[in-house]
């Protein structure tokens, strides 16, 4: 359900935005949104690496962070590859969250730029 709510709100931004802005552009209108509807929204949030039993801050960055169960990376690419698949998995996995969205902007048809992620 909150993949589903934080998905139209991204459509709803793509529909009045369309591709070619910035990703700063599309993730502050998608806070915008998401806020609307009352959730809690972090952006940029730190995720630390837990490397033996030490807590190591060494600069990774969830885009969005949604309810403390959903991270949203954001970009505006050609197209998604492996390497933005493997950061979004990465980030799941170092902040013990079980559901992303891996979303690119940068589309004419939005649904093509969307990626679900089950951990």
């Amino acid at each position: 359900e909150l993949a589903t709510l934080a998905i139209g709100c991204a459509l709803k931004v793509h529909k009045a935005l369309g591709p070619g802005l910035l990703e700063s552009a599309y993730l502050e209108c998608l806070v915008y949104e998401l806020k609307k509807l009352d959730l809690r929204v972090e952006k940029q949030k730190a995720i630390p690496l837990i490397y033996n039993e030490v807590k190591l801050e060494v600069g990774y960055r969830a885009d969005l962070v949604v309810e403390e169960k959903l991270i949203i990376e954001l970009k505006a690419v050609e197209s998604l590859t492996d390497v933005h698949l493997a950061q979004l998995l990465t980030y799941l996995r170092l902040a013990d969250c079980k559901l992303g969205l891996l979303m690119n902007f940068n589309t004419l048809l939005f649904r093509d730029g969307v990626r679900r992620v089950i951990l």
